[in-house]
């Protein structure tokens, strides 16, 4: 037949960028935004039930503690250990078993009777809820054309606000009616059927599937639904390749690969950024409302004025995206560390109208959320196909610790007694040295030296 007669070498990603985004990969956008959704909801399921806790174990708000900050630490550990398991098993088979995972031990938390068992549940549900996350970005970067690539990733992400609120709205609903177990049972139900969803719908990514020498039919199968191009049609002599605009390091594990010499630098930049921003995040997360109280305002004002500060992230998200796809994204993204920056100094100068103040905190918001979420997409970018999933993990892991840095760094400025203004002042210095990361990285690819740029990788696949 002819089109046994056709011949040649496809790249996949050179091939995924020259098509349009299809019906098929919105669907991979579709289910990594729910994965992202159940992620959202899980992690903030024990802020939900946490009063309703309190009250019918007759416990303190400190006993709460281990039971809040288990998760997180299964988080950082499920990151730093699901990366390098994707690159060498495949994106999709941890993704979904981070999922089903994740899900159980929801379920699970739910029976949890004491305090000691909830949190060994909690920690256990973090593992699946750090393994899932990277493994959605590294799988949804790899489907996304390299032109939409950044807003597709950060609209993903979108999927976690979303969740938050469905968490919220959840639980004003079923706790009142079937109690604080309900939250978590819901936590567990949603991720198991998405595992069932995950397992017949997502692809796993080509690329990954040609640097592991899969069948190259399996692989045209799963190109073939994103184009009708005549060379994937079954039964032509086609060769499939990987190739990435820098080493691909063959002789190295992928861990190896992220700290070795052409990668080591931008490895370095990218966790110092995004440890940065998350300090940023989580410590105005945590402390705004005793900040706003402090200050002067109303229970009621502090917490309405708190409530603007995470809702510009998903425009925020989108709208970065879309630049960053414009134009260089390291650069763009050091400019969003940038406008943080100036936004808590001008906050932290004084601003006596509350209105305008509120309108700080948004933008403020809008700038550290939009900021932080898109250092994923510039990991997934830097990385090349062997280790991406672990190069997304460990920045996420790593990530983490800022986290917590940034919950404690709040409570010791508490304890010395700083007040709303020196604050957010101090704010800016993480903001800078995000931004300085940021900037180094990118000057640092744009010279000649750079010895992640310029080469050239080749994966044939028979």
């Amino acid at each position: 037949m002819e089109k046994n007669c056709i011949t040649g070498t496809i790249e996949v990603q050179s091939f995924i960028d020259s098509e349009r985004f299809s019906p098929y990969q919105w669907i991979v956008l579709i289910l990594c935004f729910l994965v992202v959704a159940a992620d959202g909801f899980d992690t903030a399921a024990i802020g939900f039930i946490a009063p309703s806790l309190i009250g019918d174990w007759g416990i303190t708000r400190a006993a709460l503690g281990p039971v809040m900050s288990a998760a997180l630490v299964g988080l950082g550990i499920g990151a730093l250990v699901a990366g390098p398991a994707a690159d060498r098993i495949g994106r999709k088979a941890v993704l979904a078993l981070s999922v089903f995972f994740f899900g159980v031990w929801s379920l699970a938390s739910a029976q949890a009777g004491s305090v000691e068992a909830l949190t060994a549940w909690r920690f256990l549900t973090g593992l699946g809820l750090g393994a899932a996350m990277p493994n959605a970005v590294t799988l949804m970067s790899e489907y996304a054309p390299a032109r939409i690539r950044a807003v597709a990733v950060n609209a993903m992400f979108c999927g976690f606000s979303v969740g938050l609120s469905i968490g919220g709205l959840c639980a004003a609903w079923l706790i009142p009616h079937f109690g604080w177990p309900s939250v978590l049972v819901a936590g567990g139900l949603g991720p198991i059927a998405l595992t069932a969803m995950l397992l017949v719908l997502l692809p796993e990514s080509a690329q990954f599937m040609v640097v592991r020498k899969r069948p190259a039919e399996k692989i045209a199968r799963v190109l073939r639904r994103i184009s009708n191009d005549p060379r994937l049609a079954e039964g032509a002599a086609v060769t499939f390749a990987a190739a990435d605009t820098r080493a691909s390091g063959a002789d190295k594990s992928s861990l190896g690969l992220i700290v070795s010499r052409p990668y080591r630098f931008g490895t370095t930049m990218l966790w110092v950024a995004y440890f940065m921003g998350l300090m940023i995040f989580y410590l105005l997360t945590n402390w705004l409302p005793t900040l706003f109280k402090d200050a002067g305002f109303s229970a009621e004002r502090a917490a309405l004025t708190t409530s603007l500060f995470p809702l510009g992230g998903i425009l925020g998200n989108l709208c970065l995206g879309w630049v960053m796809d414009k134009a260089n994204p390291r650069r763009v993204n050091a400019c969003a560390y940038v406008l943080a920056a100036a936004l808590v100094l001008t906050i932290g100068r004084g601003v006596s109208d509350q209105f305008w103040l509120a309108v700080l905190i948004f933008l403020t918001g809008t700038a550290v959320t939009s900021a932080v979420t898109s250092m994923s997409a510039l990991a997934a970018s830097f990385y090349p196909t062997k280790s991406r999933a672990t190069g997304v993990a460990w920045m996420l892991g790593i990530g983490r610790m800022g986290a917590v840095a940034g919950a404690m760094s709040g409570g010791l400025m508490m304890s010395m007694g700083l007040q709303f203004g020196a604050v957010f002042t101090l704010l800016a210095a993480p903001a800078f040295i995000a931004a300085f990361a940021l900037g180094a990285l990118s000057k640092r690819d744009a010279s000649p030296e750079s010895g992640v740029l310029g080469q050239t990788a080749r994966v044939p696949m028979e």
